[in-house]
């Protein structure tokens, strides 16, 4: 039920802000803001983007808990999702998500609601032990081949004629 109100009111407070913008500043100048939005969210989205990338690749780099990274790329790309749809309201909350700050306080938000049962990275391959001669999984190599013996040489050039063999 939110999420069909949430569908349901959206549209309707997005058409009620255009109509008090627009009859305050025009149609034109309403319409130079909105594709305004756009673009200054787009190059938003994709340095913020940037930068949960870099802390992301930092995060599997030191083998640390990759959730808020994770997290903080989700919003980014819900604020990029919410800027390029046409309307003020939407901008709003999208430019809310491009703040960090913000970000932050609300995955602690989340992390508080939600229960993680466990959580595990794998085995760290600096720490595996070597393996042994004779290890059914040491003496097995995987590999493709192809036949590179040298063809005989034919009297024709042309192919044509096949020579003796």
């Amino acid at each position: 039920m939110p999420l069909f109100l949430a569908f349901l009111l959206v549209p309707i407070i997005e058409i009620a802000l255009f109509i008090q913008v627009g009859g305050l500043i025009g149609l034109w100048p309403t319409l130079g803001i909105v594709i305004l939005t756009a673009v200054l969210g787009t190059w938003l989205v994709r340095t913020q983007g940037q930068m949960a990338l870099g802390q992301l690749r930092g995060s599997f780099e030191h083998l640390s808990d990759p959730t808020e990274p994770l997290a903080h790329g989700a919003m980014i790309l819900l604020a990029g999702a919410l800027l390029l749809t046409p309307g003020f309201f939407t901008d709003a909350f999208g430019f809310l998500l491009l703040v960090p700050g913000f970000r932050t306080r609300a995955f602690a938000y989340l992390k508080s609601k939600v229960t993680v049962a466990s959580f595990q990275m794998g085995p760290d391959p600096r720490q595996q032990p070597p393996r042994r001669h004779g290890d059914p999984r040491g003496d097995v190599i995987d590999g493709d081949y192809e036949d590179v013996t040298p063809r005989p040489r034919r009297d024709d050039p042309s192919g044509w004629v096949e020579g003796p063999k």
